[in-house]
């Protein structure tokens, strides 16, 4: 018998044992929840006070945004762009800036386009790729492309400046088109329409095939970047 008891944890210890792990469990069960929390967070978006400065138009339109960043934090890309796409397109009103802005030429952020309700390509643009930096698709991926347009068809077409936003699933394929004048999102071969002049992301622009560095040339986009981060948001 003696042997036995030796060999034989006691009923306490055993139970100690087993209490220390469920706690070691639970604790990891709880870092896997943290690590799959959406990046998408409070603390990425503007607060409820500056949102409120421009409007209860842009507060409506802000809180369906987030809602639909939130249900699309940690998705696929594609579905990211279809969704995105679709949500500008349809609820901002396409208009040129001297009608909105009283300038020939005006980059809003999306709290400035949300309290308008409308805005012309760029921020259709603008919207877009913030968002998806937001949901955390990396800046390599996006480029803003301004182009010349083809609108209409036949000898009466015309061609106007435009800007659209290109999505690269790697940095070698065709990029994927998305333009506030369609919802559906085409590769570039499919664009015709679509003349590139020049392109740009927050790393460089490229001209006529040709990279450069120096993308704090483009005045308009580093004011806009400036804006951005005095209204609070974070990517």
């Amino acid at each position: 018998m003696a042997s036995v008891d030796v060999l034989t944890p006691p009923a306490p210890a055993r139970s100690f044992k087993f209490s220390r792990v469920m706690a070691w469990l639970r604790c990891l069960f709880l870092a896997c929840c943290l690590l799959a929390q959406p990046f998408l967070s409070a603390s990425t978006l503007p607060s409820e006070q500056t949102v409120a400065r421009y409007g209860p138009k842009a507060q409506r339109l802000f809180h369906q945004w987030q809602s639909l960043l939130q249900s699309l934090a940690n998705h696929p890309d594609a579905e990211a762009l279809k969704n995105i796409n679709v949500f500008f397109n349809r609820r901002i009103q396409y208009a040129e800036n001297e009608s909105v802005w009283n300038q020939a030429d005006y980059w809003a952020t999306p709290l400035e386009t949300f309290g308008k309700g409308a805005g012309d390509c760029k921020s259709f643009v603008i919207n877009k790729y913030v968002s998806f930096r937001l949901l955390g698709i990396a800046p390599q991926k996006l480029r803003l492309v301004y182009v010349k347009a083809q609108i209409g068809g036949g000898a009466s077409h015309i061609t106007q400046a435009h800007m659209v936003l290109a999505y690269y699933p790697t940095p070698t394929s065709e990029p994927l088109i998305l333009d506030n004048l369609i919802d559906s999102i085409e590769p570039a071969s499919r664009r015709p329409d679509l003349i590139p002049v020049f392109s740009f992301n927050m790393e460089n622009i490229v001209v006529g095939g040709k990279t450069s560095n120096e993308v704090d040339r483009l005045g308009r986009w580093k004011q806009l970047l400036t804006k951005l981060k005095a209204e609070g948001f974070e990517f």
